[in-house]
């Protein structure tokens, strides 16, 4: 399930009745080199040995050619100062003198004095298919969560291969990937479950059809190599890197293979790294997230009752939504809303609190006789060709990372089995997520290892920031990369459920991070925060 901050828009479901919000995830030559013995010992075989050399190869270029920094192209809406500028990376680091392709890198420098500076800080804000370019504007836009971090740090975002100006893939075309209505995910019938299987069949051809020469090369470990590459074209030797959701796993597999490359390292809602957590295991997980933050947003809209008017109880909260999902059913909502749309569209609300009171807003609107709102909020936009080409691509790129990175089962009866289970207790996610994993089954291309994740020598202490009710990245994951990165801390945001914690203002957590970030300073043993406020409506 894709875990980037969705637009104002939330865009409908995939080619494989998958639900997606439009867009839920940095020295000298002698230090690259060092990567090839990180990268054997981590558990890899002889073919990471060939990449590792790849890898240390391609930095040693980039530390030589740098970043031609420029104004960024209008199109980005990346206004001055913020700079762009490409860095080239293989396409396959087996074949280091191979294929290049080009990374957009955009940057802008500290805010403080040069005597403060403390070097680039890269960022990656999940997906896999999210855009980091967006991250200098935290400056720009003078976000105070991150004001005494600026001081500090040049803030440097990229476009991970394959998505949105680095060689992006597709797998089907954008303006059919939005259009709505799909078929409800949860299957009435043994028909409609062969319909979803041929829909996410096609759908991994399509990919293959598409972008067949990128697809083998789509994994979290080529987009770790690529921080590198990005690192050394920085001028770096160690970069400090900042990552939320499945940012998290891009900077643990980057801890694994490029230990003595990091400086400092913030990990925030934190995917289980374990081998076997990766990513079937990781897609059932969330179905019993969601539930539960699901239920927690609708506890809130009950206590606000007298603003929503939709009951004083979660179950009558519910009510309310079997009923506009069943009315949805027998006819969709404006001849384009779905049950599919709808949880495209509500299932925002257990992602992230700052959507509690919109979603709450569109529904009570709903309830009340308006259903314009909920058309507006959940059908997909046709003319917003942009838009639903980058929805798209970052689908693409989710899909294909998740199904090239590990194995994924191949038996249709194993998935059935396992969603048919889950989805009696937790029935809100389990079968639009398990549609839109499905291509999965069918991938075309070889299916690798994923790294084993752990730690190597060099690796600094690494700060981990995660919330109890997350629903994208369950809080099992942050205790596992806890114990797998020695030295790491943990910061615990008790009885909270937003997805993404250090944007939110709660100074337990904010001034614990500018204390790391800034001054390199640790607790000396793991905390647990207070929440921080729920939304008011």
């Amino acid at each position: 399930m894709r875990d980037i901050r969705p637009k104002n828009r939330v865009l409908a479901l995939g080619s494989a009745g998958a639900l997606v919000t439009a867009t839920l995830i940095a020295g000298a030559v002698s230090a690259p080199v060092a990567s090839a013995s990180a990268s054997s010992s981590a558990g890899a075989g002889h073919g990471q040995d060939r990449e590792a050399r790849g890898a240390a190869i391609a930095a040693a270029r980039a530390e030589k050619a740098g970043v031609d920094w420029q104004e960024c192209p209008v199109s980005w809406g990346l206004a001055k100062p913020i700079q762009c500028g490409w860095v080239s990376v293989p396409l396959d680091y087996a074949k280091p003198d191979g294929k290049q392709i080009k990374l957009a890198v955009d940057r802008i420098g500290n805010t403080g004095t040069p005597a403060e500076r403390q070097g680039a800080l890269v960022y990656n804000p999940g997906g896999p298919g999210g855009s980091g370019l967006r991250f200098p504007t935290r400056v720009t836009g003078k976000n105070p969560v991150w004001a005494n971090v600026a001081k500090a740090y040049d803030f440097v975002g990229f476009d991970p291969r394959g998505v949105g100006h680095s060689a992006p893939i597709s797998c089907i075309d954008p303006q059919e990937f939005v259009k709505a209505p799909k078929a409800d995910p949860v299957p009435d019938s043994g028909a409609d479950k062969l319909a979803q299987r041929k829909l996410a069949r096609e759908y991994a051809d399509g990919c293959y059809e598409r972008s067949g020469e990128m697809l083998p090369q789509m994994t979290t470990p080529n987009t770790a190599r690529d921080l590198d590459v990005i690192r050394a074209a920085l001028g770096e030797k160690k970069i400090n890197y900042l990552g939320v959701s499945y940012g998290t796993y891009l900077g643990a597999v980057y801890g694994t293979l490029f230990p003595g490359h990091i400086r400092r390292m913030l990990v925030d809602s934190v995917v289980d790294p374990a081998r076997d957590n990766i990513w079937y295991e990781a897609n059932l997980n969330q179905d019993i997230a969601f539930e539960g933050r699901w239920k927690d947003w609708e506890d809130w809209v009950a206590a606000n009752d007298a603003t929503f008017h939709l009951g004083t109880t979660r179950d009558a909260v519910q009510a309310q939504w079997l009923k506009v999902r069943a009315t949805a059913k027998k006819s969709p909502i404006g001849g384009v809303v779905g049950p599919a749309e709808l949880i495209s569209f509500f299932q925002s609300a257990p992602y992230y609190d700052s959507t509690w009171v919109p979603v709450a807003t569109v529904f009570s609107k709903y309830v009340a006789g308006d259903t314009q709102a909920l058309i507006d909020a959940a059908a997909p936009d046709m003319s917003d060709t942009a838009g639903n080409a980058s929805a798209e691509n970052g689908n693409a790129v989710y899909t294909a990372v998740e199904c090239t990175d590990a194995k994924w089962p191949t038996s249709w009866e194993r998935w059935d089995k396992d969603n048919t289970r889950l989805n009696k207790d937790y029935p809100f996610m389990t079968w639009a997520n398990a549609w839109m994993n499905l291509p999965c089954a069918t991938w075309p291309v070889k299916q690798q290892t994923p790294v084993d994740v752990r730690t190597g020598k060099g690796l600094p202490p690494v700060l981990i920031v995660q919330s109890t009710r997350d629903a994208a990245t369950p809080y099992a994951g942050a205790v596992e990369l806890h114990k797998r990165f020695k030295g790491s801390r943990l910061i615990t945001e008790k009885d909270a459920g937003s997805h993404g914690v250090t944007g939110l203002v709660n100074p337990c957590i904010n001034q614990r991070v500018d204390a790391y970030l800034v001054d390199g300073r640790l607790d000396t043993s793991d905390v647990t925060c207070t929440p921080h406020a729920t939304p008011k409506p």
